[in-house]
């Protein structure tokens, strides 16, 4: 099994537990998430122009429902996206590859992705450019901040609450670092734990 299928694994069985790590929950309760900046970035999020928007890799919805606008999202999980179609029932929610969006060239005005792009390798950060670029005139990435996770890549291994173990690649961004690998994006918002940038 390749990096990818054992992160698709990863996640379809995390999606009971996913939004601990943005809740500071779970195997997540030690993190020192702050509530506060939680809210300032679905303040910020709110905050972005209404538009047909493709939300990448959005999970359970949880900041999908943020989003404005005609919303589809488009997860590989199907356990995620059973979740997030009863959180946002106003959405279309679709099962789908980040790499291979199974969508025609300019179907959205905006594509959203948030800790999605620091799940891939390299190579793949760079496919997923040119498909974004492909699918939607404007790209805004969220990012957990490199200065609160402390480095800017490892391997880690990450913890489910049923005990198993899984090695994920994990990529973190200062706001400029983000900016300029995105190509000159702006900085939309960027605090202690996020990093949102839009190109």
């Amino acid at each position: 099994m390749d990096y990818y299928e054992r992160m698709e694994d990863y996640y379809e069985r995390r999606a009971a537990e996913y939004d601990d790590a943005y809740l500071g929950e779970g195997v997540y309760a030690d993190r020192g998430q702050d509530p506060v900046e939680l809210r300032a970035l679905e303040h910020a999020i709110s905050a972005l122009p209404p538009t047909r928007v493709l939300d990448v890799g959005c999970g359970t919805g949880f900041l999908t429902r943020h989003l404005k606008g005609e919303v589809v999202g488009l997860d590989q999980s199907e356990a995620m996206l059973k979740v997030a179609r009863e959180r946002v029932p106003g959405a279309t929610f679709v099962r789908g590859d980040a790499l291979e969006l199974p969508f025609p060239d300019e179907s959205f005005e905006r594509i959203f992705a948030s800790n999605l792009y620091g799940l891939f390798l390299r190579p793949e950060r760079e496919r997923f450019l040119r498909e974004a670029k492909r699918v939607a005139a404007e790209l805004v990435v969220l990012e957990t901040a490199q200065t609160k996770a402390g480095t800017a890549e490892a391997w880690e291994e990450r913890p489910l609450l049923d005990g198993s173990q899984h090695r994920i690649y994990r990529r973190y961004f200062t706001a400029e670092g983000l900016a300029e690998e995105l190509g000159a994006g702006k900085v939309v918002f960027a605090c202690e734990w996020f990093v949102m940038v839009a190109g």
